[in-house]
């Protein structure tokens, strides 16, 4: 077993910022070391834009933090494939609610895997937990905080619910001019606080042929409602850790735990953290300011997942992210930085040791996962990562590394690699065709013979085929640019 591998992270108590009590919590699992996470996924009725991307790299982010320290997780990511969106366009293209929702699932995880992000334990589509939806209304009326309405949909009455407003701190008092309009849509304003709907009664004209059956009569549930449901059906009636963005929190979140708390009579969630939100240039991002951009806008554009992950990766999650090209453009510098870093190593060879590999490993690690460990401070981590790097490239320079010390180094990158998931290890250099080796070869023996001209047009052409040369230790060599 290699030395990074025997280091214990046990000592690095994990400290997370729970908006509901606003302060840092040390987090304390449910059951002994097994965390169980719910996180907000996406309503499949279009593809998932940036600003998504930014709250689901977060949340992987965390996933893969929780697990560096040791923790086994279990978590859930709903696909959100019945509401007002998904039904409306499903009935604009007369097609079937899953016929119009797939392709969007499909696509999701697709963008989900060119993120590198990890594929989690559940994915419950909410068309496959109704029942166990209409069971929860029916909790819920059986004790009296929730009603039927004159339009034949189930409400929760918040007034019925005394801690509502606990998650964003407004008070129930300030709220209840609104309580008495009850709110029918799945998304309602901010400002308007008022009873939401549990079950919406079924509308021939709005909802097509698209309803389920119920004892309250044929309809469908509230976007809010499929959250809790799936969530304790899957987790449990009380969970470690509830995720998603920071637009979520209210009304969202807050009417999550108004019906979960009111239906088990118990603590719904212990931690709950929110990632904010991603401007373009500093503005909001939409299509009608033309700074709307999905995943696949990116990768048309000639950038990769990698080079997106990491933009997206490298600001705190409690800080409002601010993307533009040329920071998507600067990420590529820093990615080339770290895989010839790695590359570099990978060439070590010899025995000559200097004896300070493995304490600036260990400097390293420990430097990483403290940060980490600090509410996911993920700037400092890749400050101690670029240091490590700066500081290895210092020793390689002064031959001060021997093979060994770079395999030990190489280590440490790949447990680095398991919080990132930014750089890789295989040997994937691309093939180099027969005409672009003889132009490089022939270019070195041009300016062997002082021929500079030739030297100058054989490096223009090899330019030109996407290619670089990049002189090393061991002699000039092609890369691809």
């Amino acid at each position: 077993m290699n030395f990074i591998d025997k280091i214990n992270l046990d000592h690095y108590p994990l400290k997370l910022y729970n908006t509901a009590t606003r302060q840092k919590e040390t987090l304390v699992p449910l059951e002994d070391r097994h965390i169980k996470m719910y996180t907000c996924g996406p309503t499949v009725y279009n593809f998932a834009h940036i600003g998504n991307f930014r709250t689901y790299v977060f949340e992987d982010l965390l996933r893969r933090v929780i697990k560096f320290f040791g923790y086994k997780i279990t978590q859930v990511m709903n696909l959100t494939d019945v509401d007002d969106k998904t039904i409306k366009g499903a009935i604009e293209k007369n097609i079937t609610l899953n016929a119009f929702t797939q392709p969007f699932k499909d696509a999701f995880f697709e963008d989900l895997r060119t993120l590198h992000i990890e594929t989690v334990e559940y994915y419950p589509p909410a068309t496959e937990y109704i029942h166990a939806m209409i069971e929860m209304i029916e909790t819920l009326l059986e004790k009296g905080v929730a009603y039927v309405g004159g339009d034949k949909s189930v409400y929760f009455a918040i007034q019925k619910f005394p801690r509502y407003g606990c998650l964003s701190h407004l008070h129930l008092g300030e709220l209840q001019s609104g309580a008495s309009d009850r709110v029918a849509n799945d998304e309602y304003d901010k400002e308007n606080a008022a009873d939401f709907v549990l079950w919406k009664s079924y509308d021939s004209e709005r909802d097509g042929k698209i309803f389920w059956e119920s004892p309250f009569g044929p309809g469908r549930p509230g976007w809010h409602l499929e959250c809790s449901a799936m969530a304790m059906k899957l987790l449990g009636t009380t969970i470690d850790i509830h995720v998603g963005g920071v637009d979520n929190m209210f009304p969202h979140h807050e009417n999550e735990i108004a019906q979960s708390e009111a239906c088990t009579g118990e603590s719904f969630v212990n931690i709950w953290m929110h990632s904010e939100h991603l401007l373009v240039d500093h503005k909001k991002m939409s299509k009608s300011l033309g700074n709307f951009y999905t995943l696949r806008d990116l990768l048309q554009r000639g950038y990769t997942g990698t080079q997106v992950r990491y933009l997206l990766l490298q600001t705190h999650y409690k800080t409002q992210l601010n993307f533009t090209f040329q920071g998507l453009e600067s990420t590529k510098n820093s990615l080339s930085r770290l895989n010839d870093f790695i590359l570099r190593l990978k060439e070590v060879e010899g025995d000559n040791c200097g004896g300070k590999v493995e304490e600036l490993c260990q400097k390293t690690l420990d430097h990483f996962a403290g940060a980490l460990a600090d509410d996911l401070n993920i700037s400092q981590s890749l400050a101690a990562l670029f240091d490590f790097v700066r500081d290895m490239n210092g020793l390689c320079d002064a031959a001060q590394v021997s093979k060994k010390e770079a395999n030990e180094a190489l280590e440490l990158m790949k447990r680095l690699n398991t919080v990132l998931a930014l750089f890789s290890f295989e040997n994937d250099e691309p093939i180099i065709s027969q005409d672009l080796q003889e132009a490089f070869e022939r270019r070195l023996q041009a300016r062997k013979e002082k021929n500079w001209k030739l030297a100058d047009e054989l490096r223009d052409y090899i330019h030109s085929k996407g290619y670089m040369i990049e002189d090393t230790p061991q002699g000039a060599r092609l890369k691809k640019s």
